[in-house]
C-alpha cells in the first residue's frame, strides 16, 4: 500500500524544485495534485536547458520530472479576474493550495490565505519561500545554492581553509529536495491536525529553516560555544584512525566511521591482514590507539594505498565495522542496496521514452512508490475546465481571450 494520500488533493501555484518537489512526492504516495501554469511559458523549469553546471537532455528533462511527476497541468492566467476566478472554483474543491510565490506577489493575485479562505474555509494553506514569511527579506526571492546552501552554514561546513574557493552544492535542486521533504511533512501532519480537530491551518517552510534544521546539531553547538562552525584543515591530525577517509591505489576512496576503535581494532587489523597491528602495544587499546592515532593514520594509509577500491570491497565485506566506499552518483543508482531497496523506479516521458527517478524516500508496508511523468504543459487544461462545469463554448471563449491556452 504506497497510495497512503489518495483522496488528497492539491492545488498547487509554483515553479522550479522546491515546492513543486513536494506536491511531487506526495503525487507518489496517491494525492492529485492540479498543477497552475503560466499561460504562456508555464513552469521556469521547463525551458532550463542548463542547471550553470551540467546541460539537461532534450529527450529527458529529468529535473522537470524529478519535481512534477504525477501531477496534472492548467496553464491559466491568474492575472484575469477571470483566471483567478476559476483558480477559486478549483480552491473550493482541494484540500491543500501550495505555492511559492512571495508576499507582494500572492497580494497583487489575490491568492493569499484570506482570498482562498473566502472559497473554502477547510483549505490548508501551504508557503514555501527562501528566506520566510517574515522579517527583512520576506518580499525577496532566493534559490537552494543561496537560502539553503551558502546563508545556512552549509556552504561554509564543507569549504576547507585551504581550497581558496567556496564549495558549490552537490548537484542541483540539493537544498530544494531537501526542502521539498520538510514542506511534505508539514502538509501530512496539518492534515492529521484538520482530521482530529477540524481546524485548518497555514503551513510555512522555508529553504533557509530546512537547512538550518539539517544543521541543528552544529548550529547549536556554535551558538553554546559563541564560534561560527569552520571544517578542520584537511592535514589536521585525527583522534579516531577508524574514522577517516583513506585512499586506494587506484585513485578511490574507502570511508571509515568506527566510533568504537578499540573495540574494532583487533577484527578491521583482521581483515586489512595486519595482525600484527593488533598486537602492536602502541595499538593495544583504546585510549594507546587515541593516543598514538597520528602513527596508525600514517600505517593505514600506506595499506590502503597497495590495494583497488574492488580489493578491498572483497577484503572487508565481512568486517563487522562500519565503513563504504565513497561512490558517485551513478554508482548510488546501482549500488545493490539501492536496487535491493527499490529506491531506483523506472519512468517513461510522454514521448515513451523510458529513464528512471529515485524514489520517495519513505516507504509503506515495504513496498516503494512508483513515480509518474510529469504532464506535458496543459496537458489536463481542457478536462479540469470541463469537471468544473464549464462548457465548451465557455472554454473556447477564455481560450480566445488567452485566459488559457
Amino acid at each position: 500500500m504506497t497510495e497512503v494520500m489518495q483522496g488528497v488533493r492539491i492545488l498547487e501555484v509554483a515553479e522550479q524544485t522546491f515546492v513543486p518537489a513536494a506536491s511531487a512526492l506526495l503525487s507518489d504516495l496517491g494525492a492529485e495534485v492540479i498543477k497552475i501554469e503560466h499561460v504562456e511559458r508555464g513552469d521556469a523549469m521547463r525551458g532550463l536547458a542548463s542547471t550553470g553546471t551540467a546541460f539537461v537532455p532534450s529527450d529527458v528533462h529529468v529535473l522537470l520530472e524529478h519535481s512534477n511527476r504525477g501531477k496534472k497541468s492548467l496553464a491559466l492566467d491568474l492575472a484575469t479576474p477571470e483566471g483567478v476566478g476559476i483558480l477559486y472554483k478549483l480552491a473550493a474543491t482541494a484540500d491543500i493550495f501550495l505555492t511559492n510565490k512571495l508576499p507582494a506577489v500572492r497580494a497583487k493575485l489575490r491568492i493569499d490565505v484570506e482570498d482562498l479562505r473566502a472559497h473554502n474555509p477547510n483549505i490548508i494553506y501551504v508557503r514555501g519561500t527562501g528566506q520566510g514569511e517574515r522579517g527583512p527579506d520576506a518580499n525577496k526571492g532566493s534559490y537552494d545554492n543561496l537560502a539553503f546552501w551558502a546563508r545556512a552554514g552549509v556552504a561554509m561546513g564543507v569549504t576547507q581553509p585551504e581550497y581558496g574557493h567556496v564549495v558549490s552544492p552537490p548537484g542541483p535542486g540539493f537544498g530544494d529536495s531537501i526542502g521539498a521533504m520538510t514542506i511534505a511533512g508539514g502538509v501530512a501532519m496539518a492534515l492529521f491536525h484538520r482530521e482530529r480537530t477540524g481546524e485548518a491551518t497555514v503551513v510555512d517552510a522555508s529553504l533557509l529553516s530546512s537547512a538550518m534544521w539539517a544543521m541543528g546539531q552544529t548550529i547549536g553547538l556554535s551558538v553554546v560555544l559563541d564560534e561560527g562552525w569552520t571544517p578542520p584543515p584537511v592535514d589536521a591530525p585525527r583522534r579516531n584512525p577508524l574514522v577517516c577517509y583513506y585512499r586506494t591505489k587506484d585513485g578511490r576512496w574507502l570511508a571509515l566511521n568506527c566510533l568504537q576503535a578499540g573495540h574494532y581494532w583487533p577484527p578491521f587489523c583482521a581483515s586489512i591482514r595486519r595482525p600484527d597491528l593488533a598486537a602492536d602495544p602502541r595499538f593495544a587499546d583504546h585510549e594507546s590507539l587515541m593516543t598514538n592515532s597520528a602513527q596508525a593514520t600514517a600505517i593505514l594509509r600506506d595499506v590502503f594505498a597497495e590495494r583497488t577500491v574492488d580489493e578491498w570491497r572483497e577484503a572487508l565485506k565481512d568486517f563487522n565495522g562500519q565503513w563504504t566506499v565513497v561512490q558517485h552518483t551513478l554508482e548510488a543508482a546501482n549500488d545493490p542496496q539501492s536496487v535491493a531497496n527499490g529506491y531506483m523506479q523506472p519512468c517513461q516521458t510522454a514521448a515513451g521514452v523510458p529513464f528512471q527517478l529515485v524514489a520517495v524516500p519513505v516507504q509503506f508496508d515495504e513496498e516503494p512508490a512508483a513515480p509518474r511523468r510529469a504532464p506535458e504543459f496543459n496537458e489536463h487544461g481542457d478536462m479540469i475546465l470541463t469537471n468544473l462545469g464549464l462548457d465548451w463554448d465557455a472554454i473556447m471563449d477564455l481560450k480566445v481571450r488567452g485566459i488559457v491556452p
